[in-house]
């Protein structure tokens, strides 16, 4: 398993696959994402990005980060970071941000919540469209790129991952989940 900078041809899968995980896509550009790539298999299994807010300050956002199912809980996403906020130490910036719908993942890998009032005026217009669309509640975060922490169990994880099969047989549609009371509906060819 590695984690590459994403290339112009994964720009099909990654918009797919953002829409399909109901993740952020505004300003989308490709050269902005990170990759996890199978290296058996040559399989994408997970993406994130940064987003540079330009102006003054110069502002460095952690979104969009996915796993697909059957690769997740083996330390992808954290890598997925980490070779982002290395690409943003190596860009200067001091201190990445993220909006974050699971502040606990992030906080191990070495993020603080910070209060919203304290963000910069972009990233609160960021986090007050994030929160309207989000059900649970959105947490501003923060993290110094030198500061990043990759637990070892995470690296561990990793390192072995490979894909669990996700049982993805739809169930057995019943009447009700068409609106129709099955003690009371009448069938055309209903021959009782």
């Amino acid at each position: 398993m590695y984690v590459r900078d994403a290339r112009n041809r994964d720009e099909a899968w990654l918009l797919d696959h953002i829409e399909a995980m109901g993740l952020d896509e505004t300003a989308f550009r490709s050269r902005d994402y990170v990759i996890a790539v199978d290296d058996e298999s040559g399989t994408k299994v997970g993406f994130g990005r940064i987003r540079v807010h330009t102006g003054e300050p110069e502002l460095c956002e952690l979104t969009s980060l996915g796993v697909l199912e059957s690769w997740r809980g083996q330390g992808v996403a954290a890598h997925v970071v980490e070779r982002l906020l290395r690409n943003a130490d190596i860009a200067e910036f001091d201190e990445v941000f993220a909006l974050a719908p699971e502040p606990e993942y992030l906080a191990q890998l070495g993020f603080r919540a910070i209060d919203a009032g304290d963000l910069d005026e972009r990233l609160q217009e960021r986090l007050e469209a994030k929160r309207a669309g989000h059900d649970g509640d959105v947490i501003p975060m923060v993290v110094d790129p030198e500061r990043f922490h990759m637990p070892d169990r995470l690296r561990k994880r990793f390192k072995d991952a490979h894909e669990e099969v996700v049982d993805e047989t739809p169930d057995e549609e019943a009447p009700e989940d068409f609106g129709i009371d099955p003690d009371e509906a009448t069938y055309k060819y209903d021959t009782g």
